[in-house]
C-alpha cells in the first residue's frame, strides 16, 4: 500500500463472459504478455510472467513500508515532497523508456480525464496519505491497516453500475476486517484521547479508500494507450501534484540540512522498487487477471512488512499479530463473498 500504498488501475476481463459494452470507453485492447504494449491477440499471458509479476508486487511493496518509515520518520523528510518528487521522477523515467522503445506517448482527449482522476486518487490520496501516516506509525502497523484496501474496493464497487455486490458472507468479512483495525488500534484507544492523538491511523485508512476508488475508476474507465504510457502520465501528474501540495504546506522549510546515506538509500529503494518495478508489475497484472487475484498482495505485503519492522526494532505485540490475522480473515471472506451484478 505505501507508495507503501504508490495509475491507472486497469482490470482484466472477469471470469464470466463480458456484456457487450455500450461505448468503446469501457473496452481495453488485448495486451502482450511480454511487453505491456497493445497486442494483436487475446492470448493470455505466460504463466511465468504472471508468477514473476506477482512476486515483484509482493516483494517490492512489502519492503516499502520500512523504507518509507526510514525516510519520513527516522530521517524526518517532509512527507509530501519526499513522496511527490520520487513519484514524479518515476513518471519521467517510464515515459522516457517508452520513447526509447519507439512507443507512442500520446494521449487521446477522452483518456486525459481518466489519467488525471486516477493520478490524484492513487498518488495524491493513496500515496500522500500513507507518507503522512508513516511519520508517526510503525511500518508494520501501517502495512496491516493498508491491507484493508480490498475491503474498501468491495464496498465502493457496490456503488458502481454493474459492480460486484457483497453477499452476507462478504458483509461479515467487511465487519470482521474492520474489527481487525480496532485490534491494531487498541493500544492507542486505551488513552482518553486515543481517537485523536494519532491521526496516522485515519491517514492510512484514507489512503486505502483513495487507492480503492482509484482502482475502480481504472477498472470501469480504461484508457486506450499502452499500460506503460498511462502509468507514466499518472505517476508524473500524481507525483507533481503531491509535490505541489508539499510546497503549499511549506514543507520546503522543513528539509533537513544534510542528506545522509540512509536517506538516499530509502529514497532510491522506494523509487526503484516501489514507484517503478512494483507499480508497473501491479498495473500490468490489473490488465491480465481479475481484481480478486490482484488483491492477494494484501495477504503477503503485511507479513513482509511486519517481519521487517520487527527486525528494525518495532514492538511485536499481541494486538498487532491479532489484528493482522483478523484483517486477513476478513479480506478472505470478502473475496469469497462477492456476487456479480
Amino acid at each position: 500500500m505505501s507508495t507503501t500504498k504508490q495509475a491507472a488501475a486497469k482490470f482484466a476481463q472477469t471470469e464470466r463472459p463480458a456484456k457487450p459494452a455500450k461505448s468503446s470507453r469501457l473496452l481495453s485492447p488485448p495486451y502482450n504478455a511480454l511487453d505491456m504494449s497493445p497486442a494483436v491477440t487475446d492470448r493470455p499471458p505466460a504463466r511465468w510472467a504472471l508468477i514473476l509479476a506477482f512476486a515483484l508486487v509482493y516483494f517490492c511493496w512489502g519492503t516499502t513500508y520500512l523504507a518509507l518509515k526510514i525516510g519520513v520518520q527516522q530521517e524526518q523528510w517532509p512527507p509530501c515532497l519526499f513522496g511527490g518528487v520520487r513519484v514524479c521522477i518515476a513518471g519521467l523515467l517510464i515515459l522516457a523508456c517508452q520513447v526509447c522503445r519507439g512507443q507512442s506517448i500520446a494521449l487521446v482527449a477522452g483518456d486525459r480525464w481518466i489519467v488525471v482522476v486516477c493520478a490524484l486518487l492513487l498518488f495524491v490520496g493513496g500515496n500522500g496519505l500513507i507518507n503522512v501516516a508513516s511519520q508517526t506509525l510503525d511500518s508494520g502497523v501501517s502495512a496491516v491497516l493498508a491491507a484493508t484496501t480490498p475491503l474498501w474496493i468491495a464496498f465502493f464497487a457496490m456503488f458502481w453500475p454493474h459492480g460486484d455486490r457483497l453477499t452476507p458472507r462478504g458483509w461479515l468479512g467487511l465487519f470482521i476486517g474492520l474489527g481487525g483495525v480496532l485490534l491494531v488500534w487498541m493500544p492507542r484507544l486505551q488513552s482518553p484521547d486515543g481517537f485523536t492523538a494519532n491521526v496516522g491511523v485515519f491517514a492510512v485508512l484514507g489512503s486505502a479508500c483513495s487507492w480503492a476508488i482509484g482502482s475502480l475508476v481504472g477498472r470501469h474507465y480504461r484508457v486506450r494507450c499502452s499500460h506503460l504510457t498511462a502509468a507514466g502520465y499518472q505517476t508524473l501528474l500524481g507525483g507533481g501534484c503531491l509535490a505541489l501540495v508539499g510546497f503549499a504546506l511549506g514543507e520546503q522549510h522543513d528539509l533537513p540540512d544534510h542528506i545522509t546515506a540512509k536517506t538516499m538509500a530509502a529514497f532510491f529503494w522506494l523509487l526503484i522498487f516501489g514507484s517503478l518495478i512494483g507499480f508497473i508489475a501491479y498495473n500490468w497484472l490489473l490488465a491480465h487477471v481479475s481484481v480478486t487475484q490482484v488483491g492477494t498482495y494484501a495477504y503477503v505485503n503485511p507479513a513482509i512488512a511486519v517481519v521487517l519492522g520487527i527486525a528494525d526494532g518495532e514492538p511485536a505485540t499481541v494486538w498487532l499479530f491479532g489484528g493482522i490475522v483478523v484483517v486477513l480473515v476478513g479480506v478472505a471472506l470478502v473475496r469469497g463473498g462477492l456476487r456479480k451484478c
